[in-house]
């Protein structure tokens, strides 16, 4: 019986899908369309394009249920009005035009990654760290970033704060918390937790913008600073979303005797990373994660039992683990 070609026809598109959308983001598709429906013909003329390739471009958007298509006139879906458009809070456009302007050239040099074991930010731009901040030219294009991110969180934060039982706990650091939308989540979770966000002090007037429109931003303090350089809030609690998987084990080693020092006994330090699979047989989005990390820098992706030894490493008596079934997974060490 012949093979099904299946999944090599699905991989073969996947960059393509990832194109479409990329593209239609940055040419401003999804904003216009959030102020009024448009057919192909007006879109182009506002947008300076070719109409008949808009037209495609839309009808390719329709096929992949970002947009709805009524005679002659498109307008978004609910999905596209939510995390596509610039003007929605819970956007992940920056995310987005990040992985169109960054991730995609350190992805055309993943053969070298894959030879070498080591980013590629050298191939790409000619440098020898992989500095983010080096993209961040000014005020707007991080928070864009920070917001894209923000995205994630809305999604993942609340079944994180969920997946472990954090009700013993009375005031938690999330150092680079970004937006706040985990303490946010953990406030809105545990009543009695009070929050402090702990970010460079650049990100910090993103901070307080979103958690001041909170329903809990009466518990929840914002505190500039660098986790590697400064001292840490006091907490019986600590928080590191996304962080770990970007360092090296030496880094990580280091940040963690930090956080293990500050604590007190009996603290916690809550995880929120993708958990691989003990056979590393997937999830299929942590090992495109996992292979992300390489392309992009000094970290990775790990399992459970891998993050386990690293926090015995530190001196963590007791860490759990659970799966959200959202980007992102909880895992929990207590001193």
């Amino acid at each position: 019986m012949p093979v099904d070609p299946a999944p090599v026809l699905q991989y073969i598109n996947g960059f393509r899908f990832s194109k479409v959308m990329f593209a239609a983001v940055e040419l401003g598709v999804f904003d216009r369309l959030e102020e009024q429906p448009r057919s192909a013909a007006d879109l182009a003329t506002e947008l300076k394009c070719e109409p008949a390739a808009m037209n495609r471009l839309l009808d390719g958007l329709v096929g992949m249920q970002l947009l709805s298509r009524d005679s002659q006139v498109y307008r978004n879906t609910e999905l596209a009005s939510e995390l596509l458009t610039t003007a929605s809070p819970n956007r992940m456009t920056g995310y987005i035009q990040f992985s169109n302007d960054v991730s995609w050239k350190l992805w055309s040099h993943f053969e070298n990654a894959i030879r070498e074991g080591s980013h590629r930010w050298k191939d790409a731009y000619g440098w020898d760290q992989p500095i983010f901040s080096s993209f961040f030219a000014d005020e707007a294009a991080m928070r864009e970033f920070l917001m894209g991110m923000h995205g994630y969180g809305v999604i993942s934060s609340p079944k994180v704060v969920r997946a472990v039982d954090l009700s013993p706990f009375r005031h938690l650091v999330d150092l680079g918390g970004a937006t706040g939308h985990l303490s946010i989540a953990a406030c809105e979770a545990y009543e009695s937790l009070t929050a402090t966000v702990f970010d460079l002090p650049d990100v910090i007037p993103l901070t307080k913008e979103i958690v001041a429109q909170s329903s809990v931003a009466d518990r929840i303090d914002v505190v500039g600073g660098d986790f590697f350089g400064d001292d840490l809030p006091e907490a019986d609690l600590m928080s590191l979303g996304r962080i770990l998987h970007d360092w090296s084990d030496e880094k990580i080693d280091r940040l963690l005797a930090k956080i293990y020092d500050r604590l007190p006994d009996g603290g916690g330090l809550l995880l929120a990373e993708i958990l691989i699979q003990e056979d590393r047989g997937g999830p299929d989005w942590g090992q495109m994660q996992d292979l992300n990390m390489l392309v992009c820098t000094e970290g990775r992706e790990r399992t459970l039992a891998e993050y386990e030894a690293i926090m015995r490493r530190a001196g963590f008596r007791e860490v759990t683990g659970q799966v959200t079934g959202a980007p992102v997974d909880a895992v929990l060490a207590i001193k």
